[in-house]
């Protein structure tokens, strides 16, 4: 059986100004997305799953999911803010998605096989899909993948980014991320600055989570496990997101999973800010000019 290819599409787009899922970098008007779909399926992927928001379901099935039509199957699943286990409600003034790990648990419905895990905004590369996607074809349960790109190569010039910092074993086994949301270059290093007067300093070859991760189905049965112990600890603060590197790090420290780094030399890039759209286009347009990707496509 094929792997499935899960899409997180439902982000609000808020430092970018605008549905930056849809928006156009390539050079026959290619979203991002429509790469990372490219490339999962020559990577060997046999289904797309969007996890998306209701408000603009139209949109995307017709600006995005339209486009691949005889390509590759598509489902969609909605992320929603009310999708609580019971007795959880949405507190009073919360607006915010409950984050990555949250959106992920959105598709239990639509992935029933092996599946990566995407973001919609990012640009992952052939390589990161290959090699993900031999490893989740001979997937045994609780046996997860992660894609490990340098940090030097991840970070934008345009404002700070959240990246998850991993602790890499010899043997190449992932012993745990730690989440850094205030990420800059700073000379030959980088610092987390979420606390100003005490900025943490990283090594820019540190291998990072981009968010591509592979699991097995059963990940959906620990995300509700887990799901209700996260909302009794953060539900109540107004911007708390539960992330999938939160949950990984938990399942691997509680040896209920375990998990493979897999380094890739494919280039990281995406649009967390409109400044780093032409960025985008330029990386875009130098891999279609060296052959690595068609000038159209999508073309039939």
């Amino acid at each position: 059986m094929k792997p499935t290819l899960v899409v997180l599409a439902a982000g609000m787009g808020s430092r970018y100004g605008g549905l930056k899922q849809v928006d156009p970098v390539g050079p026959s008007g290619e979203a991002l997305l429509d790469y990372s779909v490219f490339d999962a399926v020559r990577g060997g992927f046999g289904k797309v799953v969007f996890v998306i928001r209701r408000d603009f379901e139209a949109e995307f099935r017709e600006k995005v999911g339209s486009k691949y039509e005889g390509m590759v199957p598509v489902e969609y699943c909605f992320q929603d803010i009310a999708d609580l286990p019971a007795p959880y409600s949405v507190p009073e003034g919360r607006s915010k998605p409950w984050g990555t790990a949250h959106a992920t648990r959105a598709a239990r419905s639509a992935a029933s096989e092996p599946f990566a895990v995407i973001n919609a905004d990012d640009f992952y590369g052939r390589d990161a899909f290959a090699k993900l996607g031999a490893f989740l074809a001979d997937a045994k349960p609780m046996h997860f993948a992660m894609v490990g790109y340098r940090l030097d190569l991840t970070l934008s010039e345009n404002g700070s980014v959240a990246r998850g910092i991993c602790d890499v074993a010899d043997d190449g086994s992932l012993r745990g991320v730690i989440e850094m949301t205030k990420l800059v270059r700073a000379g030959d290093v980088a610092e987390n600055r979420e606390n100003p007067d005490a900025p943490v300093t990283v090594p820019l070859d540190a291998r990072v989570s981009m968010n591509l991760w592979g699991f097995t189905p059963e990940l959906f049965g620990e995300l509700e496990r887990l799901f209700p112990e996260w909302l009794a600890k953060n539900g109540t603060q107004p911007k708390s997101e539960w992330y999938i590197p939160f949950v990984v790090d938990e399942l691997i420290k509680a040896g209920r999973a375990d998990c493979r780094v897999l380094p890739t030399d494919s280039r990281w890039f995406g649009v967390t800010y409109r400044e780093d759209k032409p960025f985008v286009a330029a990386e875009i347009a130098k891999l279609v000019a060296a052959g690595d990707y068609p000038g159209n496509l999508l073309a039939r």
